[in-house]
C-alpha cells in the first residue's frame, strides 16, 4: 500500500443501530470517518436507517453496511463482526412497563450481550463498550450520588425486571471478559433525553410525550439524572479508543430531576402548552395502592420520594466528558416530538 494514500478507516459494529442511542453513535462515528457496519434484525430496515442517519452526512453513505443479527440467536453475530476492530453493544429490550415474563427480559439482555462479546472475542476486536444502565448502580445498598462503585442488588425487591436485567447483563459482561480477557469498557448512562433521528421514540422520550399531550395531569414522587443521547454516544466513541477506559465501567449522567421538575422546564420552555402538562403530584399513598394492580406503578414503588442522583466524574476526568447543560436535553427531546408532529399543536 502507497504510505501516501489515507488508511482504511476502522470498522466499528454498532448493535441496535436503528435504535435511539445506536443511531446517534453511528452517526457521530461516520462523521469522524469511521466505517460503520451495523446489525438490524430485518434487513427491511436499512434503507430508513440509512436515510436517517447519512441525511446530514451524505458522503457517510459508502462507509455505512449493515448486518443481520438478533439477540436472541446465535446465527450471524460471527460474520456480523468480521473485519470490525471495535464494538459498541447498545441493544438491549427496555419496556414501557413491567413485562409479562421477567425471565425472558433479563434472558435477552444477558445472553445477547454475551453473543456479542463471544463473537468479538472470537475476532480479536480490539475493544467492545457495552451499554448498561444506572438502574445497574443505583438500587442496591449505595448511598447518593451513586458511583462506578455502586452496584443494584438483583435480589432486592427494589430490583425490577429491568433493573435487574441490566445489572445482571452487565456482571454477566465482566465475567466473560476477566476470564477471556476481552478488553471491555461499559457506559452506563442516566435516562437517556435529546432529539430523535426520526419518528419513532422509546420509553425515555415516550414520558415527554405524555406530559406535552396532557396524559399527565399529575406525577409521582419519583426521579432519575438525565442526560442527552448525543452526549451518551460521545462517551461511548471517547471509552472505545481511550486507554485509560480498559476495564472501567463511567457513568454518564447529569442532574437529578423529580418529574414535577421535569415538567416545570418544560412550562418555561413552552409556555403555549403549559395548560397540557403535569401541575401537581400524585400521591405516594395513591402510588401503592395502585401497585398490585399497575405494572407502571409497581416499577416506580419502591423508589418513591428517593434522591438517585450520580457522580459522573470519573468519566470527566478519564474520558474528558463534557455534556451539554441538562435542560438542554429535555427542551430538545419536546422540540424533536413537536418538529416531528408527534405532539398535536395546542
Amino acid at each position: 500500500m502507497d504510505p501516501q494514500l489515507p488508511q482504511p478507516a476502522a470498522t466499528v459494529l454498532v448493535t441496535g443501530i436503528g435504535g435511539f442511542l445506536g443511531g446517534h453513535v453511528a452517526r457521530q462515528l461516520l462523521a469522524k470517518g469511521y466505517r460503520v457496519r451495523g446489525t438490524v434484525r430485518s434487513q427491511d430496515a436499512c434503507e430508513g436507517i440509512r436515510s436517517r442517519l447519512c441525511a446530514s452526512v451524505p458522503a457517510a453513505t459508502e462507509r455505512l453496511s449493515f448486518a443481520r443479527a438478533d439477540l436472541g440467536a446465535d446465527d450471524g453475530w460471527e460474520e456480523a463482526l468480521r473485519g470490525c476492530r471495535y464494538v459498541i453493544h447498545t441493544a438491549s429490550p427496555f419496556p414501557a412497563g413491567l413485562p409479562d415474563d421477567a425471565d425472558d427480559l433479563i434472558r435477552t439482555a444477558r445472553d445477547g450481550a454475551l453473543r456479542v462479546l463471544r463473537a468479538a472475542d472470537d475476532v480479536g476486536a480490539a475493544r467492545v463498550v457495552l451499554t448498561s444502565s444506572i438502574a445497574a448502580t443505583n438500587h442496591g445498598s449505595g448511598r447518593p450520588p451513586f458511583t462506578e462503585k455502586d452496584w443494584t442488588d438483583p435480589a432486592n425487591a427494589r430490583a425490577t425486571p429491568y433493573y435487574k436485567s441490566k445489572t445482571l447483563a452487565e456482571q454477566a459482561a465482566w465475567s466473560f471478559a476477566r476470564n477471556s480477557g476481552l478488553d471491555l469498557c461499559v457506559i452506563n448512562p442516566g435516562m437517556i433525553f435529546g432529539p430523535l433521528l426520526g419518528p419513532h421514540y422509546g420509553t425515555s422520550v415516550g414520558l415527554i410525550q405524555q406530559m406535552m399531550s396532557g396524559k399527565l395531569k399529575r406525577v409521582p414522587r419519583f426521579g432519575f439524572a438525565v442526560v442527552d443521547v448525543r452526549d451518551v454516544a460521545d462517551a461511548h466513541i471517547r471509552a472505545m479508543t481511550c486507554p485509560e477506559a480498559a476495564g472501567e465501567r463511567f457513568i454518564v449522567g447529569g442532574g437529578f430531576f423529580w418529574l414535577r421538575d421535569l415538567a416545570a422546564v418544560l412550562t418555561k420552555a413552552f409556555p403555549e402548552y403549559a395548560a397540557r402538562l403535569p401541575r401537581g403530584d400524585v400521591p405516594n399513598w395513591m402510588v401503592r395502592a395502585l401497585a398490585p394492580f399497575s405494572g407502571r406503578s409497581r416499577m416506580i414503588v419502591h423508589e418513591l420520594d428517593r434522591d438517585l442522583s450520580v457522580s459522573a466524574a470519573k468519566a470527566r476526568r478519564v474520558l474528558n466528558w463534557s455534556p451539554r447543560p441538562d435542560e438542554d436535553c429535555i427542551r430538545s427531546s419536546a422540540q424533536s416530538l413537536i418538529d416531528h408532529r408527534l405532539i398535536a399543536t395546542p
